[in-house]
């Protein structure tokens, strides 16, 4: 295995001492300027790079931003969100050189104590906070370790909104934490950036395509129910429907791990019952697909008997036949917000929150008015 470069190794081809070299690569006075511009192109030649674990003893920075994710295994190889989150996030880290740090958890206790190692081992140089829960411990302890943090997929707070109405209505915008606006939420304090969704919005937009279809029995299969976005959509729903007349008998959700197989199981059970609904609404693209692949194996053709709604719009959903009507937001630029923000944090900015984009409904070929007869 090829031996990695060290400061010895560019002190005896650059033909000067090794206190040299660190006085030229950690830019200290000491040495002159060709002296140091020699140094660093043997450096670069001999392909030498500083050593994490003895920047941070020196309290350097690690170069590094962490992100845990704390969710079964099993279905982050099928659903297409995280891709392209991890896609948009890694586009802004690399031109500002900066490694992403990625681990997959069991839990959030997990997740907690990886944040503890990584603080004690000085690995990175803050964090990339996803699926914010309910109850979640994470924004304290964060806080407490004085870990820079940026959470990602936070409600939009209703004059936040105003505020991005201002910055051209429905674009990303910035919005610092000393701005007047609203106390701060429960689950993010103050002193933690965040990049916030209109999921409310999102879900009202949903209903408002299936109602004026004219669906009266709609049911949401939703993700898993310790999820701050998962009680938001179906809290939305709820509200929605009422406002219509609508009751839990004729709209309500149904909690899943986001997986196609729970996604099928659950489209089983509600197919079987007396008054099946007339929509599915799917909190993400593979379980609307494996929903309508039920219908299709039940007999129920769409849209003709059963309307389809898929939350994040994918290559799946338009390959699908019928194509699949979807919720389409810009998934990558949410990551880049994110990566945008904790970068500006580490860089002195204060902590703020940034708005993402508002998803938009695009109608295809799998909603359509329900029978006549039902």
């Amino acid at each position: 295995m090829a031996r990695r470069p060290t400061i010895k190794d560019i002190a005896r081809q650059a033909g000067v001492s090794e206190s040299a070299v660190s006085f030229a690569l950690n830019d200290r006075p000491g040495v002159s300027h060709d002296t140091r511009a020699r140094i660093r192109r043997v450096a670069e030649e001999l392909g030498w790079q500083p050593n994490s674990a003895a920047r941070a003893l020196s309290g350097e920075r690690s170069g590094a931003v962490g992100l845990v994710l704390a969710r079964p295994a099993h279905t982050l190889g099928v659903e297409s969100f995280f891709l392209q989150l991890v896609s948009g996030i890694q586009e802004v880290l690399s031109t500002a050189r900066t490694a992403l740090l990625f681990q997959v958890v069991e839990d959030i206790d997990a997740e907690c104590a990886v944040y503890r190692r990584w603080w004690a081992e000085r690995r990175v140089d803050g964090v990339l906070v996803v699926d914010p829960r309910t109850s979640d411990p994470r924004p304290a302890l964060l806080e407490g370790l004085a870990l820079p943090a940026v959470t990602i997929g936070e409600a939009l707070f209703p004059d936040v909104g105003a505020a991005a109405g201002r910055e051209g209505g429905t674009g990303p915008s910035y919005v610092p934490s000393q701005a007047p606006a609203p106390a701060p939420s429960a689950a993010r304090p103050a002193s933690l950036s965040s990049v916030r969704a209109d999921d409310t919005g999102a879900m009202a937009q949903v209903l408002e395509h299936l109602y004026g279809l004219g669906h009266r029995r709609i049911v949401h299969v939703a993700g898993l129910p310790g999820l701050a976005h998962t009680v938001r959509r179906m809290e939305s729903l709820r509200a929605e429907a009422a406002r219509r007349g609508l009751g839990p008998d004729q709209v309500r959700s149904v909690v899943t791990d986001y997986s196609d197989a729970e996604g099928a199981a659950a489209t089983r059970r509600v197919l079987a019952e007396p008054d099946p609904p007339t929509a599915l609404v799917y909190d993400n693209d593979v379980m609307a697909v494996a929903g309508s692949a039920v219908a299709a194996e039940l007999g129920i053709p769409v849209p003709g008997r059963l309307s389809i709604v898929a939350w994040d719009d994918s290559a799946l959903c338009r390959v699908t036949h019928p194509r699949l009507t979807a919720l389409v937001r810009d998934t990558a630029g949410f990551g880049r917000l994110a990566a945008e923000e904790l970068l500006a944090v580490l860089a002195g900015s204060p902590p703020g929150v940034r708005i993402s984009e508002r998803p938009r409904l695009e109608p295809r070929e799998s909603t359509a008015p329900p029978p006549a007869h039902t």
